[in-house]
């Protein structure tokens, strides 16, 4: 198969280079186990999940994009169907999306280098209540009263892309911050474990060849270009 015919592949190989899966995974663990019963890693992700913290006009919200950002083509589910928006209202209840995980202490100084961190004083999950009512609003003044999830593919790309590069002016949070969060989140639920609510039925690893947490490779060390014949399983021992 060309490159030119497996755009997305290549985008998401390129991401897990980037960020090893064993890092994404091991963030989720560190967010999962520092709360409370009520986000145990043991809830897979179901068909029938109802969110614990997004609103019903915030999840519709959230599909749309995610949509977007990761969409189902002839290589394999999408970031719906991989359960991404259910990883992410997860994280919404986790330590993470409470901003626990940082320093949120002020003074913060919204224009100051990345190196000297974050410097919004928003948790996570305020980044994204903020956010996507911005949005919302930019699409009804722009778009005939319409929100995000109303749109049609070419206008909700065009809205993401000026997120994307900061030129929509939101008032609380800026967009670029929030669409930042909302890319990140996205490929984290792709990629990471199943037991965390996205990457369903290993959808992410298996179209990028990932396999998991498996304990043994030796094997395997000694046959360099030889392809790997075993699918990938998740961290409980479920088997894709």
């Amino acid at each position: 198969m060309s490159q030119e015919q497996e755009p997305r592949r290549r985008f998401l190989r390129q991401v897990l280079a980037i960020v090893p899966a064993a890092t994404v995974a091991s963030g989720a663990t560190l967010t999962q186990s520092a709360c409370s019963s009520n986000a145990s890693p043991a809830a897979t992700a179901s068909e029938n999940y109802q969110p614990t913290y997004f609103t019903a006009a915030e999840w519709k919200y959230l599909h749309a994009a995610v949509d977007r950002l990761i969409p189902e083509d002839e290589h394999g589910p999408g970031a719906v169907k991989a359960g991404v928006p259910e990883y992410i209202d997860r994280q919404m209840e986790m330590p993470y999306g409470h901003g626990k995980l940082w320093y949120m202490q002020g003074p913060f100084h919204p224009d100051a280098v990345p190196e000297m961190g974050y410097q919004i004083n928003l948790a996570p999950r305020d980044v994204y209540r903020h956010g996507i009512q911005a949005c919302d609003a930019y699409c009804a003044r722009n778009h005939g009263g319409k929100t995000f999830a109303e749109l049609d593919v070419a206008a909700q790309e065009a809205v993401l892309h000026d997120m994307e590069h900061g030129k929509l002016a939101f008032e609380t949070v800026p967009s670029r911050t929030f669409f930042s969060f909302l890319l990140g989140n996205t490929k984290e639920g792709f990629l990471a474990d199943p037991i965390y609510g996205g990457n369903k039925d290993m959808a992410g690893w298996k179209m990028v060849g990932f396999p998991g947490a498996r304990a043994d490779f030796m094997d395997w060390i000694d046959q360099p270009g030889v392809k790997y014949p075993y699918g990938p399983v998740s961290i409980n021992g479920r088997r894709g």
